[in-house]
């Protein structure tokens, strides 16, 4: 096992917001990517879209999620499902941070992660 510890002091910005990427870790193989997300108080998201699948799960917090337009309530304990190609932007209007934790994947993923995972042998 290895725990690996959100480093706040050292968020990054990605999409208008800060975050911390799952990878680059090196003992991890897996077929899709990740990030913890922090959105601030009164800040939000940049709208953008993508080729990937992606699952956003909120961690803390209340914000609003605009999705091709449509904006809905989103909070801690709320998982979405994003298509591909959907436009989406994650909206603080609180004056808490917000947090999620992102996660995506495609084609191109899944093939690499077999690729190492039968390179590797059955128990990586």
């Amino acid at each position: 096992m290895e725990i690996r510890r959100l480093d706040r002091a050292n968020l990054t910005p990605a999409y208008g917001i800060e975050g911390e990427r799952l990878k680059p870790w090196a003992p991890l193989n897996s077929p899709f990517e990740g990030a913890w997300c922090v959105v601030r108080a009164g800040g939000e998201s940049d709208p953008h879209s993508h080729h990937e699948y992606e699952i956003f799960i909120a961690l803390t917090g209340d914000a609003a999620l605009v999705v091709d337009g449509a904006e809905r309530e989103f909070k801690a304990g709320d998982i979405v499902h994003l298509p591909p190609g959907s436009t989406h932007q994650v909206v603080n209007r609180s004056a808490a941070d917000f947090e999620y934790y992102g996660i995506w994947w495609d084609a191109p993923m899944a093939a690499d992660f077999l690729s190492r995972h039968l390179t590797a042998g059955a128990g990586s």
